[in-house]
């Protein structure tokens, strides 16, 4: 019964994981919006960076798709 409620805890916290990357998904996709309205090359090599960075750690989970 351990094993169960580890298993779920785990999927769970790997399910809020994923929505929390989404959720900053979407912040640095505004960012990056912002930063080439605004022409700001600075923020949107920083945007492009992190937004790089939250796909590999999506692929990592298979949330994509």
């Amino acid at each position: 019964m351990r094993q169960v409620a580890h298993v779920i805890r785990k999927t769970n916290v790997e399910k809020e994981r994923i929505q929390g990357l989404k959720f900053e998904l979407d912040y640095q996709l505004a960012s990056l919006f912002d930063a080439m309205t605004n022409k700001d090359e600075k923020e949107m090599e920083e945007s492009k960076k992190r937004l790089n960075e939250i796909y590999q750690l999506l692929e990592e989970l298979n949330a994509l798709g």
